[in-house]
């Protein structure tokens, strides 16, 4: 079986295993209601896709505040 990370913590949350914070965007502007939303300075933005390597290929960004 093939589940993106968000499916993944969705599923775990469901059986009351601890995740962290934080929500699927599928555009810029859900992006930046979800960083507005929790409130935290620092986000990490993850691609969901099916492959290993997401931080090596660039799919893995740290954003520290609007830019």
């Amino acid at each position: 079986m093939k589940i993106h990370e968000y499916q993944a913590k969705q599923i775990l949350a469901k059986y009351g295993v601890p995740v962290p914070r934080g929500s699927v965007a599928f555009s810029v502007d859900e992006a930046t209601q979800v960083a507005d939303d929790l409130a935290s300075e620092i986000c990490v933005v993850k691609a969901q896709i099916h492959a290993g390597g997401r931080g090596k290929g660039g799919g893995v960004k740290v954003s520290k505040g609007k830019a």
